[in-house]
């Protein structure tokens, strides 16, 4: 069936996950996802996204495909750079004001909200640890985020994150001076890295 190979093509190059968007893009009917889910060869996780039933529920890219404006960001941004060892047990997410969606107080999420000028600063793609595409702020606006918090985050975890950044052979110092002063936290950033630097 021409549908079912179509769908297949599009679940292989999203590492297992197809939604209901990227069918109706495709030109596929969508009573062809109904199909496959009465087969058992699909399994619907939520409204408008499936998976194979072979495939690990991947969280994170859930949240960012139910809430699309949300950018993953903080303690959620730092661990998904690898600059945190710890798991999140909830997930920060940052949307621009006026963004609201009732069911977001219901997901595991701690929410963030900016203002439009600053929430595309930083945007960057990184890897879920399930190989899945996510849209997280970039190391730099992370940083800024974490020392701006108003003291949110636990010290170690800011301390870590700025060691590490502080080693790493690819730190663009110019670049977190600029987003810190855009985000006007420029003497914060400015104290932590004199120490390391």
């Amino acid at each position: 069936m021409l549908c079912n190979e179509n769908i297949q093509e599009i679940i292989n190059k999203h590492n297992g996950f197809i939604t209901a968007s990227q069918v109706t893009a495709a030109n596929i009917p969508r009573r062809c996802l109904t199909e496959l889910v009465n087969k058992n060869e699909l399994y619907k996780i939520s409204r408008g996204i499936y998976a194979r039933p072979d495939v690990w529920e991947d969280e994170l890219y859930i949240l960012q495909y139910r809430y699309n404006k949300g950018i993953f960001s903080h303690e959620t941004a730092l661990y998904l750079h690898r600059m945190s060892d710890r798991t999140p047990s909830k997930f920060n997410m940052t949307f621009p004001h006026g963004y609201h969606a009732s069911s977001l107080s219901t997901e595991n999420v701690i929410i963030k909200r900016v203002i439009p000028d600053i929430y595309e600063l930083g945007i960057t793609s990184l890897k879920s640890p399930w190989g899945n595409t996510l849209r997280v702020y970039d190391i730099e606006r992370t940083l800024c985020d974490i020392v701006k918090g108003n003291n949110t985050t636990d010290i170690q975890i800011v301390n870590q994150a700025m060691k590490t950044y502080a080693g790493s052979k690819t730190k663009n110092i110019n670049k977190l001076m600029d987003v810190a002063e855009k985000l006007r936290v420029k003497p914060k950033i400015l104290n932590n890295m004199e120490v390391l630097l």
